[in-house]
């Protein structure tokens, strides 16, 4: 296999298996202890809860974006 495509299909897994992970924490965390929802009113842990959802989404994205920033300069080639 050429290095070049072996380095784009190593970048699409590792970009969508810390997807999956960033999913997989935030399900469990949201749904199994029940900080995404709310009866009446939301409680502290469901405002830590979202704060850190997108905080964690913000960080997801920044990695994503650090991951495909030399793909760019490599296709222009």
């Amino acid at each position: 296999m050429e290095p070049e495509v072996k380095a784009f299909l190593l970048r699409i897994v590792q970009s969508l298996s810390m997807t999956m992970v960033w999913l997989l924490i935030n399900m469990t965390v949201g749904i199994y202890f029940n900080y995404a929802f709310f009866d009446d009113t939301p409680t502290l842990g469901n405002y830590i809860y979202g704060v850190f959802l997108v905080g964690s989404f913000i960080l997801l994205l920044i990695y994503l974006k650090q991951k495909w920033k030399g793909f760019e300069e490599i296709e222009n080639v």
